[in-house]
């Protein structure tokens, strides 16, 4: 197979921004594009939707960083932005029997039916956080926060409410978690946030051994305490760190982008209030359009591999393109750019990729899709002259380019008085 020529690697932005512009610059020349990491550190980009689905379900493709050939050679500072990612100890950087033993302990928590025993509670507790929202918005001249008062608390309250966590942990857990995935932390604040926050997770782990429940982290100490393999320490923190952090960063950006995205295009929103389109199909095109993750971290070829026509060495960290994949036009049509509730229903339509694919698929992908449903359809019932009270054009993007969203989405609840 013919390779294609060298490209000059693409510098991914620490500081993060939107990533549509750059992902279809990259995507018109080629779906696998070399990238450079914070530090000077070479890597690449799946980015072509094909492309990455097969990436993702690669046998010659691992988690493990030992298969990384700059942290191995000690290329790696302590403090880099994105060490948490590689080294932590759990089912993300788990391969084979590993993956399956630590997917097993905590799978039963998510299947599609225990999910959906959770409705009412979710339900519950979106009600609750509407009438925050809505206390905010009076004390702020009709203007609130919904990132901070709506999309965030429902999710971390979900997952913390599943692991056991007490309630004063909650905002301290969001933002050490908050720091240690943002690709630009500076070094030293970056090993400060990681080690409190191991130690927060320490603390949350010996409340909850002293004091066992009927919770997810009780099972997983039981799991600890029983010996042999099931698990160690470290995967036991490790695990609850990935918990955490996934079970509510993903859901709040997916929920933000989902209303950003419904409120700049009105005329979808009405379809869907209209019955045209169902509010689980609006998350599912959120997610294509403005995949929640935009570039995760990562996966090593074991060898070196040609990926889309690129050859990927060996060792190699490489970046999950999640919303350049989605938008990719190859797939998804001419109009991928187009926000099109729709869409999935459509006889052609292929599913995207953005909570995933193969063996390391989202386990939290049906809470997820349960939270981001219930709370659009209960907050565009609640308050359905909502609208952003800021221009898209001034909300400011996420910090990083792993996560993808804004760091603030101000919303007007309702009309403005004549």
């Amino acid at each position: 197979m013919e390779t294609s020529p060298a490209r000059t690697p693409h510098r991914l932005d620490p500081a993060g921004g939107c990533p549509h512009a750059v992902n279809a610059r990259l995507l018109a020349q080629g779906a696998v594009a070399p990238v450079e990491l914070p530090g000077a550190i070479e890597g690449m980009a799946v980015l072509g939707h094909e492309a990455l689905r097969e990436f993702l379900q690669h046998p010659e493709v691992a988690k493990n960083a030992r298969h990384f050939t700059a942290l191995r050679e000690g290329r790696i500072a302590a403090g880099w932005p994105l060490l948490t990612f590689a080294t932590v100890p759990g089912m993300t950087t788990a391969d084979g029997d590993d993956h399956r033993r630590l997917r097993s302990l905590v799978a039963r928590a998510f299947t599609p039916g225990r999910v959906a025993e959770l409705r009412p509670r979710v339900e519950e507790l979106t009600d609750t956080l509407l009438d925050s929202l809505a206390r905010a918005a009076a004390e702020g001249d009709g203007v609130a926060d919904l990132r901070r008062h709506f999309a965030l608390p429902l999710p971390m309250g979900v997952i913390c409410e599943l692991l056991g966590v007490d309630v004063e942990f909650r905002d301290r857990l969001h933002r050490l978690a908050d720091r240690v995935v943002s690709t630009d932390t500076e070094p030293a604040e970056a090993v400060a946030a990681n080690r409190e926050l191991l130690a927060v997770l320490g603390e949350i782990a010996a409340a909850r051994a002293a004091r066992p429940g009927a919770d997810l982290t009780s099972a997983l100490i039981a799991a600890r305490d029983e010996g042999g393999d099931r698990l160690g320490q470290q995967e036991l923190i490790g695990t609850l760190l990935l918990m955490i952090v996934a079970g509510h960063e993903t859901t709040l950006n997916l929920i933000t982008n989902a209303v950003r995205a419904l409120c700049a295009h009105p005329e979808q929103l009405d379809l869907v209030r209209a019955g045209g389109a169902s509010w689980a199909d609006a998350v599912e095109e959120t997610l294509r359009w403005d995949a929640p993750v935009s570039y995760f971290p990562f996966r090593y070829p074991v060898r070196d591999l040609t990926v889309a026509g690129t050859v990927i060495p060996a060792g190699t960290p490489v970046l999950a393109g999640y919303s350049a994949a989605g938008r990719d036009p190859a797939v998804h049509g001419p109009d991928a750019d187009r926000f099109d509730v729709t869409r999935s229903a459509r006889p052609d339509a292929v599913r995207h990729l953005s909570l995933g694919h193969g063996a390391h698929y989202c386990l939290g992908a049906p809470l997820a899709r349960l939270e981001a449903t219930v709370a659009l359809e209960r907050l565009f019932t609640r308050f359905p002259a909502l609208r952003p009270a800021v221009p898209e054009a001034e909300q400011t993007p996420h910090a990083g380019f792993v996560g993808n969203s804004v760091r603030a989405l101000p919303v007007r609840l309702a009309p403005l008085a004549c």
